[in-house]
């Protein structure tokens, strides 16, 4: 097996920087194999490491982030003309990508994963995962706007009628809405037909996933039933395979 100095290895699990595992091993809080762990010292993804008395698990494991994406942020990764990119912010040891976008004018709930699989799952939306947004709009909202909305909207640019969602009147001009489809920039063309104008848009929840308290920018890592859940709902015939799987429910 392939084996790397102990500090690079904690690094690229996402524990901490190099300097800090540095830091962790000179204090003894850190075990591989039952035996105090010493600076420079090689291991692999067959050795058992504890730091803090806590279990590592191998940086192979499957990562997923709630991530507060801000307004002006791009969904890109390669585009060098684009102001600010995800990976201009997200700074986890691990490279992950995200599972749906959103556009580069609305903020909120995005999910950032290594599974390529829950990627897929996400993307496509075979399963009809909910995404909730907070919308405000230039007028009243009315109870014949809720109605429409939540019934489909014709788009003619793109020859489709949206599926129907649930919507509801959250304020004056602000409404929440539901989505189970991924068209591009669904929302504001619906809005668009009915003769409004988005000012903004926020996403609140994925799925289970909730945006909770998170800042524009920050970012938190899914973990234990929470993550089980997600799973369990974009990825079914997994289910079983994660639920042995410790990779899938570390903290």
């Amino acid at each position: 097996m392939e084996k790397e100095r102990l500090n690079k290895y904690l690094a690229s699990c996402g524990i901490c920087s190099r300097r800090e595992a540095d830091r962790l091993i000179l204090e003894g809080r850190v075990m591989v194999n039952g035996k105090k762990a010493g600076t420079g010292m090689q291991v692999g993804e067959e050795d058992k490491i504890l730091v803090n008395e806590k279990p590592v698990h191998g940086k192979n494991e499957k990562v997923v982030l709630a991530f507060y994406k801000p307004v002006g942020v791009i969904c890109t990764e390669k585009d060098k003309f684009a102001d600010k990119k995800i990976t201009d912010i997200v700074k986890f040891p691990v490279r992950v990508t995200y599972a749906g976008r959103l556009d580069k004018d609305s903020e909120g709930l995005l999910l950032l994963t290594n599974d390529g699989a829950l990627i897929d799952a996400m993307m496509r939306g075979s399963r009809g995962h909910e995404k909730e947004y907070i919308v405000k709009v230039n007028k009243e909202v009315t109870e014949d706007f809720l109605n429409i909305m939540s019934g489909g909207v014709f788009l003619p640019e793109l020859e489709i009628a949206t599926k129907p969602c649930k919507v509801e009147k959250v304020g004056k001009f602000t409404f929440k809405i539901i989505l189970t489809q991924g068209v591009n920039r669904q929302i504001r063309r619906m809005t668009k037909e009915l003769g409004y104008h988005v000012y903004a848009i926020k996403r609140v929840r994925v799925v289970n996933i909730q945006l909770a308290d998170l800042k524009p920018g920050q970012y938190r890592r899914i973990s234990g039933p929470e993550l089980h859940a997600l799973y369990n709902f974009c990825l079914p015939d997994k289910k079983k395979q994660n639920d042995r799987d410790t990779k899938y429910c570390i903290n």
